[in-house]
């Protein structure tokens, strides 16, 4: 099992995960190597805007919630722009990051 799967399961448990994720995609919300609190949700909990940590197309993001859809998906994309797709598999939401 892989890191992400494990923070995925995590989540799914219920348990609150820190960690240093890596990667420029989220800059300035989330830089490289900066300490993230992502506390478990669902769907339910999740508005346009705000970082989540998500499965789309068989991998996984610490990413924005880019729009809702009346379907119940989640667009998720990185902060550039870039679009990963839409996902129903919404593990937990970004609380906190640290330097």
């Amino acid at each position: 099992m892989g890191r992400n799967s494990q923070i995925a399961q995590r989540l799914q448990n219920g348990e609150t995960v820190q960690w240093r994720p890596h990667g420029n995609s989220m800059t300035p919300k989330v830089k490289s190597g900066q300490l993230v609190t992502v506390e478990p949700a669902t769907l339910d909990d999740i508005e346009a805007g705000d970082i989540v940590f998500a499965k789309v197309q068989g991998s996984y993001y610490l990413h924005l919630a880019r729009q809702i859809g009346d379907d119940g998906r989640i667009l998720i994309s990185n902060n550039h722009g870039h679009v990963n797709g839409w996902s129903r598999q919404i593990f937990g939401k970004l609380t906190k990051v640290e330097p």
